[in-house]
């Protein structure tokens, strides 16, 4: 209790010293005369010349979009900048309907950003308008960084990319498209290191969270997903000398009406060998999902060619751990586990599921292919049905993957490093106070050095 109530006061002090900070900050406001933005007009050009001159600054700048609405063609926000950052965006930003690039907003090689501020980015998309790879907004080299409150709206395709980003808390976020939008997922994630994602409703046409290859040390929590297609990670196995993912934790979220839930997903006919491991679903409610629980390791979304080839995949799926996840399944196979010929599941754990089907379309059931999980706590019918005599709880217990006294609970990997995010009150303090933006980044930077 003592330690406790050191840490709440220490936050609460650096608090208050970190609001003095932000509000000393030079403020470069689109709608001045300097940058000549207008409501209803393109900013494209007042917003890119207020980030030169906020980006160069020796000491903490402020970037402001005021309340309103806005036409922007495009946006690069582009690093390295001399001192921390805020981009507060309060209006709403419009795209244009016809895009010159494949991405529209960018933030790349930039160190301490705070972006926030209520605002919507509008995409402006229309279903089937989804050729090319686009993305709303990508996050590329972003290190020890916010992103919180902000709304990303009808996606032309993927609504936010992050990769080869390292300590960054994403926050509050609102992420919507229309359910039959296809490709439009919430967010993208590869090649990083230490993203939280917290506290965000994502309702899309594809996937909530895509989890790509080279990811490790991901914290997902507190996501309402839905509709759309799950929490996935992959998909994976698709592209030669891809990186292994490992340490992905999914908390407390729940799924609505999604046609995947707790979902693992690899390419058959891979081009080389991979690994995903140390992952833990824990803590999920399911609400009329469609495949609760599944690994797929013949996904063939849009490549139905690489499934004739009949070549098994080559990404080793370990470690997964699968807890305390209830609800009500939309399909009888509430638990589908679809492993590699060629490399099978290892080490996969079952413990506390419970999901009921209330459908005509049979009975409660399961399925496990070149796998055997440890199941504990367990009804027979979500046990793989079509597996007998698996290993149960009664059975000696695998070694530990985890350390639950910690919010990002991945404790090694394949170089045996270790990491770790502030105890879950702590976390909790520094997300809700307003006050504790910088005294975050400063976190999230010493953590870099570990």
């Amino acid at each position: 209790m003592g330690l406790k109530l050191v840490n709440v006061l220490a936050i609460l002090v650096l608090s208050l010293l970190a609001s003095t900070t932000t509000s000393q900050a030079d403020v470069f406001d689109v709608t001045s005369s300097i940058y000549g933005g207008k409501p209803g007009s393109d900013i494209a050009e007042g917003l890119a010349k207020a980030w030169r001159d906020a980006c160069a600054l020796e000491s903490a700048s402020k970037v402001v979009v005021p309340s309103g609405a806005y036409k922007l063609k495009e946006a690069t926000f582009e690093g390295p900048c001399k001192a921390p950052i805020e981009v507060q965006i309060q209006g709403t930003l419009q795209a244009p309907k016809d895009r010159s690039s494949d991405t529209w907003v960018a933030f790349s090689s930039i160190d301490m950003l705070t972006l926030w501020g209520g605002g919507t980015f509008d995409g402006q998309g229309a279903p089937g308008s989804k050729d090319g790879d686009i993305r709303d907004i990508r996050f590329s080299s972003i290190t020890n960084s916010i992103i919180m409150d902000i709304t990303s709206l009808d996606s032309k395709k993927y609504h936010i990319s992050i990769s080869e980003c390292t300590n960054i808390v994403f926050d509050h976020l609102t992420i919507t498209s229309p359910t039959n939008d296809a490709n439009t997922d919430g967010i993208d994630i590869g090649s990083s290191t230490r993203i939280n994602v917290t506290h965000t409703n994502i309702a899309t046409g594809d996937d909530c969270i895509a989890v790509g290859e080279g990811t490790n040390q991901l914290l997902v929590t507190d996501v309402t997903c839905g509709p759309g297609h799950g929490i996935s990670i992959g998909s994976l196995g698709y592209k030669p000398d891809e990186k292994p993912v490992f340490g992905v934790t999914i908390m407390n979220c729940t799924l609505v009406g999604t046609t995947n839930g707790a979902r693992i997903k690899t390419w058959p006919d891979s081009p080389g060998a991979s690994t995903a491991s140390d992952i833990l679903f824990e803590d999920i409610v399911m609400v009329n999902v469609e495949n609760p629980i599944i690994i797929d390791q013949n996904y063939c979304s849009g490549d139905e060619d690489r499934c004739k080839q009949n070549t098994p995949s080559e990404v080793q799926i370990s470690n997964v751990r699968f807890k305390n996840i209830r609800g009500w399944s939309a399909t009888p196979i509430a638990v589908n586990l679809a492993c590699s010929p060629s490399v099978p599941c290892q080490n996969v754990e079952l413990e506390d599921i419970d999901l009921t089907y209330n459908g005509n379309e049979g009975s409660l059931s399961s399925q496990c292919f070149n796998v055997r999980p440890r199941t504990t706590r367990v009804g027979k019918a979500l046990a793989c049905a079509n597996l007998p005599g698996l290993p149960s709880g009664d059975s000696p217990p695998p070694p530990p993957l985890y350390d639950y006294l910690s919010p990002m609970i991945y404790t090694g990997g394949p170089d045996n490093n270790s990491c770790w995010w502030p105890r879950p009150p702590v976390m909790g303090y520094l997300l809700i106070s307003g006050l504790g933006l910088w005294l975050l980044q400063g976190l999230l930077q010493a953590y870099s050095k570990l």
